[in-house]
């Protein structure tokens, strides 16, 4: 990783351009514009919750440098015009995932307005963030049906990653085996439900929502992949060096606001959803405290391996050509900022996957050390269940428990996010068979 020398104190006081400059006529004032992704719920942390939360403008006042503070909060779609306004110098610091992380490094280098990745918001060892699914009457049940289908994707995202290799290892060749279809999330949702598209890959919280209103169903986990997928936080190179406090006041805030989600993942859950209009039962699915995502600030060394493997997957689509991702990668200002918390953020793993349960009118979940104590209490209490939640027998991914695809071993019920998954198990344990929902409730209780 990148480590900077300390910045010399005239740099902090000298002018800056762009939108870390005074504004006209008021040199006491500086304009901080943070660019984010409101749906993107895996960069909460760094965007809607630290929004609401208000933690950056309380460390911004708590600079005491003679200056007024003032922070516009710009929410965007997806991490391409972030990266177009930041090396247009119109955004200081912005939110995105690892693909498009690649693209911001990309084009920052090409167009000298170079970027760094300074911290990370949400993420997936595995890769579970992103997920392909299908229609719900869909007769498609493995990555090989997808063989001459149109599939929608964003191209140069991480859910056009995660598409790209399932359908390589899968022995389909992802530029000639299907017909790729480059749309926005919200394109591609509705092309799903026309009948437009076979299959939507997609990365949080698409996936989860669509299935969560019965629109999709999941036809394949990312997290099969076993290869980290995550988003996090670019600053521009000339803002980072001349207001070096202020960007440390940022991660200090988005520190907190990890804490907090921590602390209080329900009531953190139901604010993101409010600010989104997302069910909070979907935002919970990837944020709650067994969640898909694991927040943490540390540029974990996992992360930035797996980044530099994407290189490769941008270059191939001919999006990027070669990225230095060590000189892109600067954790010295989180380090500064975290001071001697970071190591432990560094070394810390993710929480162990558990079933859940939210009930009605709860402000807390019940958690439940197998599916099986999930499924009982579930049967005991249809009546008063908000969601329910269970983890991925083999890939250990969050899914919703009426969603997932159920396979009864013996006394064993174990439940899978895809079907394809789901086969394997019963393909190598005999006995083993799939059983719906209600059945699997029935042999629980």
């Amino acid at each position: 990783m990148k480590i900077k020398p300390v910045v010399a104190t005239f740099l902090l006081l000298s002018p800056l351009t762009a939108c870390g400059s005074a504004q006209a006529g008021d040199s006491t004032t500086v304009t901080v514009t943070v660019g984010y992704q409101s749906k993107t719920i895996n960069t909460v942390t760094a965007g809607t919750l630290l929004r609401s939360l208000g933690y950056f403008e309380k460390e911004l006042d708590a600079l005491h440098d003679g200056r007024t503070y003032k922070v516009d909060w710009q929410d965007y779609a997806t991490g391409a015009p972030i990266t177009a306004q930041m090396t247009a110098g119109k955004i200081d610091i912005g939110s995105m995932g690892d693909f498009p992380l690649l693209i911001n490094a990309a084009r920052g280098k090409q167009l000298g307005k170079p970027t760094h990745l300074v911290s990370v918001t949400g993420y997936n060892l595995r890769g579970g963030l992103n997920t392909i699914v299908t229609a719900p009457d869909s007769k498609l049940a493995s990555l090989g049906d997808l063989k001459g289908r149109k599939v929608s994707t964003s191209v140069g995202s991480a859910a056009d990653g995660t598409l790209v290799r399932a359908l390589q290892r899968a022995g389909i060749d992802p530029d000639k085996g299907i017909e790729k279809l480059n749309q926005q999330p919200a394109v591609g949702a509705s092309a799903l439900s026309a009948g437009s598209t076979d299959a939507l890959s997609q990365f949080v919280a698409w996936p989860g929502l669509l299935t969560y209103q019965g629109k999709a169903k999941a036809l394949y986990d990312g997290a099969e992949l076993n290869l980290p997928t995550f988003h996090g936080v670019t600053a521009r190179e000339d803002f980072a060096e001349q207001r070096p406090a202020v960007l440390e006041a940022f991660l200090k805030a988005q520190a907190e606001a990890t804490d907090y989600l921590d602390a209080y993942p329900v009531a953190a859950a139901e604010s993101v959803a409010k600010a989104t209009g997302l069910p909070p039962e979907v935002v919970y699915l990837y944020n709650g405290a067994h969640g898909i995502s694991t927040f943490d600030p540390a540029l974990k060394p996992q992360l930035v391996s797996a980044l530099k493997q994407d290189v490769s997957v941008l270059k191939a689509a001919k999006l990027t050509g070669d990225i230095d991702v060590d000189a892109f990668v600067d954790d010295h200002y989180v380090r500064k900022a975290l001071g001697s918390g970071y190591a432990k953020r560094l070394a810390a793993a993710p929480a162990a996957s558990a079933s859940e349960v939210w009930p009605r009118g709860a402000t807390e979940t019940q958690s439940f050390k197998t599916p099986v104590e999930l499924l009982k209490y579930v049967s005991a209490h249809q009546n008063g269940i908000r969601a329910a939640y269970v983890p991925d027998a083999t890939t250990g991914t969050l899914w919703f428990a009426d969603k997932a695809v159920w396979v009864a071993d013996g006394d064993r019920l174990l439940p899978f996010v895809a079907p394809e998954t789901a086969r394997a198990y019963v393909g190598a344990h005999a006995g083993a068979r799939t059983v719906t929902y209600a059945q699997a409730l029935e042999q629980a209780s």
